[in-house]
């Protein structure tokens, strides 16, 4: 079974506006809070995939606690920088979806 990945910053959390008091994430995104949970209440695997871990690991106790503070979850998720294999898809905005093995965008817009 694979896992499904979210993008922290501008995904998960809205960067527009002011932090979270105790870190530098911003307050929670409902829409992407609500497929989360029901994505955890359905038995899936979540993991949240973010730069930010990938220069600095220390960020991910910050992390875990915001997610339990905000209501998004009780479980400990994973939080990675990287894909992998078993990632099912990732919702994340800055992503361009390619159609697999063509590298023609999948909304059709041209470069």
């Amino acid at each position: 079974m694979g896992w499904i990945g979210v993008d922290l910053d501008g995904t998960l959390a809205d960067m527009s506006k002011p932090p979270i008091p105790g870190t530098n994430i911003g307050p929670p995104i409902k829409k992407m809070v609500e497929r989360i949970q029901k994505w955890i209440a359905d038995g899936k695997e979540v993991r949240i995939v973010t730069a930010r871990v990938g220069w600095n690991r220390d960020q991910v106790p910050m992390i875990q606690w915001y997610l339990k503070a905000c209501g998004i979850t009780d479980k400990e998720l994973v939080i990675q920088a990287h894909k992998d294999y078993d990632m099912e898809y990732l919702w994340d905005d800055r992503v361009v979806q390619v159609i697999v093995n063509t590298g023609e965008r999948a909304d059709g817009i041209e470069d």
